[in-house]
């Protein structure tokens, strides 16, 4: 669907909307943000702080693909946002996720968890 204004949106009774709300499930979103030893990485100067990346990268697709990272999104506005991330497990499960993360051993990125509701992500391409 591309969003044009509300009149597109489903219209909800308060039956369904009660329902919907009752399907929201426990999420821990994660918050990245530059750390000590963050620069910006340059694929075109591959410094240790781009393989540290990369690795980062690559552990956050397998952690999509096994269900894990539902929803994973890099920020590469120069803000003080590095990405965000909201995991399909608890805030205690993904601590010991990112304690082992690349780019966090390194200082390169650090991270704040906020435990949070959602409804379950529809099993569809969008």
């Amino acid at each position: 669907m591309k969003y044009v204004d509300d009149s597109s949106l489903p219209q909800l009774s308060d039956k369904d909307f009660e329902a919907e709300r009752a399907t929201a499930r426990p999420y821990t979103l994660c918050i990245l943000k530059p750390g000590p030893r963050f620069e910006t990485a340059d694929p075109n100067n591959i410094t240790e702080t781009f393989r540290v990346i990369m690795q980062h990268g690559k552990r956050n697709v397998a952690l999509y693909m096994a269900g894990l990272l539902p929803v994973v999104c890099p920020v590469a506005d120069g803000g003080d946002i590095a990405g965000i991330g909201i995991f399909d497990a608890t805030a205690e499960d993904v601590e010991r996720i990112m304690s082992d993360d690349p780019a966090v051993k390194a200082e390169i990125l650090t991270y704040e968890l906020h435990p949070t509701r959602s409804f379950p992500l529809p099993n569809r391409s969008l």
